[in-house]
């Protein structure tokens, strides 16, 4: 196998275009169920929970809500959009009828899904400033944890793509490996209040990380 090249910037610029051309049927997914969450658990549930380490629950579970959408939109775009592309668009094939090689296609592709990861991030990061929910400068730091979230979860789900025989089956993938993750990495609770075996199974799970750099950065 050769290694990526510079080409790949074409697959990314290829599906960057298409993105460009249908950004606002993507909104519902990237903003509003994230909007629906923050809403429901931080407004409404938060009403009957205290501080949560000296802030509110809403103020808590923001940072968290931001790095969970940026996972999902690495994760979706590198599982059902490249398994559109790969198998039913033959996006694919024709790209690797030019000079570009499948090495080239799979690191677009993750790039690709790095950078849908940070638009979601930034598009939040937004939101959360207009309702007073960014406190400190190194918010400015939140594009970067969200490009290394995006990565791995980019990374993660194209070596899923490349073994599904089928798209149903993405739904193993989702809710075996992403949804735990969603529910147990300090998205919506401290650690610390889990039983001690689970806390460090939550310490293995990249998504753990990622809320973290994500908090450190807005708080």
């Amino acid at each position: 196998m050769s290694r990526p090249s510079y080409r790949a910037y074409f697959v990314w610029q290829r599906n960057r275009d298409v993105f460009l051309r249908l950004w606002k049927s993507e909104l519902g997914e990237s903003v509003g169920e994230p909007l629906i969450i923050l809403a429901a658990m931080g407004v409404g549930l938060g009403s009957f929970v205290g501080p949560v380490n000296g802030q509110s629950y809403l103020s808590f579970i923001a940072p968290g809500i931001v790095a969970a959408y940026a996972m999902f939109g690495a994760s979706f775009e590198c599982t059902y959009g490249s398994f559109l592309r790969m198998e039913v668009q033959r996006t694919f094939d024709a790209i690797i009828a030019t000079p570009l090689e499948v090495e080239d296609v799979i690191a677009g592709e993750i790039l690709w899904g790095t950078t849908r990861a940070v638009l979601s991030a930034l598009t939040l990061l937004v939101v959360l400033a207009i309702f007073g929910l960014v406190d400190s400068p190194w918010a400015i730091l939140v594009p970067l944890a969200a490009a290394l979230i995006g990565f791995i979860f980019a990374s993660l789900s194209m070596a899923c793509t490349a073994i599904v025989p089928s798209i149903h089956d993405f739904s193993y993938y989702f809710t075996l490996f992403e949804t735990p993750m969603f529910f147990f990495s300090g998205v919506f609770f401290p650690l610390s209040s889990l039983p001690d075996a689970v806390r460090w199974l939550a310490w293995v799970l990249p998504l753990t990380h990622g809320v973290n750099l994500v908090r450190a950065s807005l708080q």
